[in-house]
């Protein structure tokens, strides 16, 4: 998969094109990622231990990974990602500026 968890991205289809936010779990079998503050739906809550009240919760559901774009880090804009081999270590590289994208 392109992206990681804590990546900063950019959606870039569907009904919240445009927002951004980073990259709270990837799920990568199903080739999916959890962003926050994108994709929020309502969930009915029973009562139990934690939330003892239950009720209406809104939580982020995951979105198909090719909705979704790194941003890149110099720039700021969304970018494709690209690969290459650093001190014999594989590292994503951002394609619009050449940004090194892994710490």
């Amino acid at each position: 998969m392109h992206v990681k968890k804590g990546d900063k991205v950019m959606v870039i289809t569907g009904k919240d094109k445009g927002k951004t936010g980073v990259v709270l779990t990837a799920f990568p079998k199903q080739d999916r990622v959890l962003v926050e503050g994108v994709n929020v739906v309502k969930k009915h809550m029973k009562p139990n231990q934690l939330n003892p009240q239950g009720g209406i919760v809104d939580q982020e559901a995951a979105i198909h990974v090719s909705n979704v774009m790194v941003i890149d880090p110099k720039t700021g804009e969304p970018t494709r990602v690209g690969y290459k081999v650093e001190d014999g270590k594989k590292v994503r590289v951002a394609k619009k500026s050449g940004e090194v994208l892994d710490k």
